[in-house]
C-alpha cells in the first residue's frame, strides 16, 4: 500500500578499413584433399602387384630346389620377400603372380613369408643350399624399410582433422559478438566511418542542449582544428559523460557518430575484461594502435566503470590485478610519453563517483559533462521526438504529458510512448489518445492491474482506510505534492496507491521533509485511529520514512542535536569500507534522533486524522464504493487544499478525472 510518486558498424581487423573476407580459405582444403588422393593413387599403382603369402616349406620344396628364386629380401628382420626369375614366371604355377592388376609384368616381390628371426632363416637357408653350386645360391638382402603411406594415415590424417577443427572453431568465434580464439589480445572495437555511419543525429537527441553544445564543439575541433589551434588551444583528450541511467549518454554519443565526419571506434568497458591474464591491457594497446592509424578519430568506451573503478576502493590486495593492469594501460595510453594527437576518448558511466581519480584528472578526461534527469521543458522536447512514429489524436497536450512524468528519464519516456501505443492497439483504436497515456503511466509507475486478485471484505476495508489516510494527510498539508487520485485497485506489488503531481524542486526545507514524512505515515496512522490496531500493509511506507529520516539527520544536517554535520560520502570510497565514518556513540545518537523524528511525525499525523476523522471515514467509504477517487471528489469532502497551485492541479486533473 505504497504512496506512489508519480548502429550499424563492422569489426575492425585491419587499420583503416573493414575486415576483408580471406579468399582461397576454402580452396586450401580442396588442395589438401587432392594431394592425399594423388598419394593414394600412386601408392595403389606401385603396390598393386599380387603378393602371395606362403610357408618356408613351400618356398624350399617348390621354388628353392627348382632354382626359380632370383633373390630374397629380408625386410626389417621379420619378413622375407621372394622374387621369381623372369623366365620362370611363364610357368603355370606362377601365373597368379606374373602380372599386376593392370596386366603389366610384375617386377616383384611375388611371394612373402615370416622368418621368425634372421639367424634361424640363415641357418635353414644354408642347410637347404648345401648341394648347390656356388653360383646357384640365392642372394639374400637385408633391408630396413618404413611404410611411409601407413605413417601418413596414422599421423598425417589426424593432424589434418585437428587443423580443420581449429580452423572451423576460429571462424565460428570470430563473427559478430565473438572474438577469434587466436586473437585474445586484439581489440573488439566497432568502427563507424563515412560509409558505415550511425543513423542517429542530433535531431534525435532532445533535452540535452548544454551537452550537445559541448560534444558539437569536439566534432568541430576534429573537422577544422585550425580554427582553435591558431589561438594556441589544444584539443581535449577526453570527455566523460556521467549521469543516471536512461538520461541519453549512449544516445548522445551515437549522435556524435552520426554527425562526425571522422572515424568512430565504439566498444564497451566490459570487453577489456577477460579470464586470461594480460588480455585487457593488450586490447587497450591494440585499440589505441588502430586509433592512431586512422586519426583523427573518436574512441567511445561505454560503461567505463567496468575497468576504471578506483584502485583505492579495493579491499583485498591482488583481488583485481587484471582489472588494475587494464586501467594502468588505459592511463598510460591516454596521457603517457607518447602523443596521441587527433584521438579523443569519450566515455560514459552512471557511476562516476567510483572512478579512479587518476582517470578523471585533466590531461585524460579534460571535460566532465553531467546529464541530469530532464526538467519539464526537456521532457516536452523528448516527447516530441518519441511521438513522431505514433498515430496520435489531434491536439494532444504535450505539456500535460510532461507534467505527469516528473523524474522520468529519456528512456522512461520512450518506454511510456511505446506502452501507450500498445494499450491503444490492444483496444483496437485507430489513434493513441490521452487516456492511453494515462493508463500507460499507471502501468509503469504502479504496475499491472490485478483484476482477479482475491481480497476479503475485511482486507479491502483496511486498504480503503489506509489509502484514505494517505489522501487526507496529503490534502491537508501544504508542503506535500498535489494529490491527483487515489485507488484501491491492486497493481503490481501494491494493494492500493495514491497518485501525486510532484513539483520541480531543486531543494527541500525541513518543513517540506516533515510534511512528506507525515503523508507517508498517513496510512499506518489511519489504521491505528480507525481500528485500534495496525497491519503489515505499511512496509513500503515505513521503508521510505526510515530512509528519508536518516537522510535528514545524517546527510542534510537538519537535526538540531547533531547540528550542521553531514556523513555523506560523495566520492563513494567508503562504499565497501568496514568502518562507518562516525563513532559508535554518534551512531547511537543518529538512531535515537531518527526514532525521535519518526515518532513525533507519527503522533502529529494521528492528531490530524483524529481532528478529521469524519472526513477520513467519508473518503474511505467512497473508495470502497468507487475504488478510484479523483481530485474533485476529494475536494468535495475535504474542501479546498491550502495554498495549492489550483491552476496546475486542475489542468492535470482534466484528463485523469472521470469526465475525461
Amino acid at each position: 500500500m505504497a504512496n506512489t510518486k508519480n548502429s550499424k558498424g563492422f569489426s575492425l581487423n585491419e587499420p583503416g578499413g573493414p575486415a576483408q573476407p580471406q579468399k582461397g580459405g576454402r580452396h586450401i582444403l580442396w588442395i589438401y584433399a587432392a594431394i592425399l588422393m594423388a598419394i593414394g593413387i600412386f601408392y595403389f599403382i606401385t603396390n598393386s602387384g599380387s603378393v602371395k603369402t606362403i610357408t618356408w616349406q613351400q618356398f624350399e620344396q617348390t621354388m628353392l630346389k627348382n632354382h626359380d628364386v632370383a633373390k630374397v629380401d629380408i625386410i626389417n628382420g621379420e619378413q622375407a620377400e621372394v622374387y621369381i626369375k623372369p623366365e620362370k614366371l611363364k610357368l603355370d604355377q606362377y601365373k597368379d603372380v606374373a602380372t599386376t592388376s593392370f596386366k603389366l609384368t610384375n617386377p616383384g616381390p611375388h611371394f612373402q613369408f615370416s622368418i621368425g628371426s634372421s639367424e634361424s632363416f640363415d641357418r635353414k637357408l644354408d642347410e637347404a643350399q648345401k648341394s648347390f653350386a656356388e653360383g646357384d645360391k640365392v642372394a639374400v638382402n637385408y633391408i630396413k624399410k618404413s611404410n611411409w603411406f601407413a605413417a601418413i594415415l596414422i599421423y598425417g590424417i589426424p593432424l589434418i582433422f585437428i587443423f580443420i577443427f581449429f580452423r572451423m572453431m576460429s571462424k565460428q568465434t570470430s563473427g559478430p559478438g565473438g572474438s577469434s580464439i587466436f586473437n585474445f589480445g586484439k581489440s573488439t572495437a566497432t568502427l563507424m566511418d563515412k560509409e558505415n555511419r550511425s543513423n542517429i543525429t542530433f535531431e534525435d537527441v532532445a533535452g540535452l542542449e548544454d551537452a550537445k553544445v559541448e560534444v558539437q564543439e569536439i566534432i568541430e575541433f576534429l573537422k577544422e582544428p585550425e580554427n582553435y589551434t591558431r589561438l594556441g588551444a589544444k584539443i581535449p583528450k577526453g570527455v566523460l559523460l556521467a549521469g543516471p541511467t536512461g538520461t541519453g549518454k549512449t544516445l548522445l554519443v551515437k549522435a556524435m557518430a552520426g554527425e562526425a565526419k571522422v572515424p568512430f571506434l565504439y566498444l564497451s568497458g566490459s570487453e577489456f575484461v577477460e579470464m586470461f591474464v594480460g588480455v585487457g591491457a593488450s586490447r587497450v594497446r591494440d585499440l589505441f594502435h588502430k586509433a592512431k592509424q586512422i586519426a583523427p578519430c573518436i574512441v567511445f568506451i561505454d560503461e567505463i566503470d567496468a575497468v576504471g573503478r578506483s584502485r583505492a576502493s579495493q579491499v583485498y590486495a591482488g583481488a583485481n590485478d587484471e582489472r588494475e593492469s587494464t586501467l594502468n594501460q588505459l592511463l598510460t595510453e591516454m596521457d603517457g610519453f607518447e602523443n596521441n594527437t587527433g584521438i579523443i576518448v569519450v566515455a560514459a558511466t552512471n557511476r562516476a563517483d567510483i572512478l579512479d581519480s587518476a582517470l578523471l584528472r585533466p590531461g585524460r578526461f579534460d571535460r566532465h559533462i553531467y546529464l541530469d534527469l530532464p526538467n519539464l521543458n526537456e521532457r516536452k522536447a523528448i516527447f516530441k521526438v518519441h511521438l513522431r512514429p505514433l498515430i496520435l489524436e489531434p491536439n494532444l497536450d504535450l505539456g500535460f504529458l510532461a507534467a505527469q512524468t516528473p523524474g522520468f528519464s529519456g528512456a522512461d519516456i520512450a518506454n511510456l510512448c511505446n506502452e501507450a501505443a500498445l494499450i491503444a492497439a490492444r483496444e483496437k483504436k485507430s489513434k493513441v489518445d490521452k487516456p492511453d497515456f494515462i493508463n500507460a503511466i499507471d502501468r509503469i509507475i504502479a504496475g499491472t492491474e490485478h483484476k482477479n486478485r482475491i481480497i476479503s471484505p475485511r482486507e479491502k476495508k483496511i486498504i480503503a482506510y489506509h489509502e484514505a489516510g494517505h489522501a487526507t494527510i496529503s490534502w491537508l498539508l501544504k508542503n506535500v505534492d498535489p494529490l491527483m487520485k487515489v485507488s484501491i485497485i491492486p497493481r503490481g506489488k501494491s494493494l492500493g496507491a495514491a497518485w501525486y503531481l510532484p513539483e520541480e524542486r531543486q531543494i527541500r526545507t525541513t518543513a517540506q521533509f516533515t510534511d512528506m514524512l507525515c503523508a507517508s505515515l498517513g496510512g499506518r496512522a489511519a489504521e491505528d485511529v480507525t481500528f485500534g490496531e495496525i497491519s503489515s500493509g505499511a512496509l513500503d511506507d515505513l521503508e521510505k520514512v526510515t530512509r528519508e529520516a536518516y537522510t535528514m539527520v545524517a546527510y542534510y544536517g537538519l537535526n538540531k542535536t547533531l547540528g550542521n554535520i553531514s556523513y555523506f560520502d560523495s566520492t563513494g570510497r567508503s562504499e565497501g569500507a568496514f568502518q562507518k565514518p562516525f563513532s559508535e556513540e554518534t551512531g547511537k545518537l543518529i538512531d535515537e534522533e531518527v526514532r525521535k523524528l519518526v515518532n513525533e511525525t507519527y503522533e502529529r499525523t494521528k492528531n490530524i486524522l483524529v481532528q478529521n476523522k469524519e472526513s477520513l471515514k467519508k473518503l474511505a467509504e467512497l473508495l470502497l464504493e468507487k475504488e478510484v477517487v479523483f481530485k474533485e471528489d476529494i475536494e468535495k469532502i475535504l474542501g479546498k487544499r491550502p495554498e495549492a497551485d489550483v491552476e496546475m492541479i486542475n489542468k492535470a486533473a482534466e484528463t485523469i478525472s472521470p469526465a475525461a
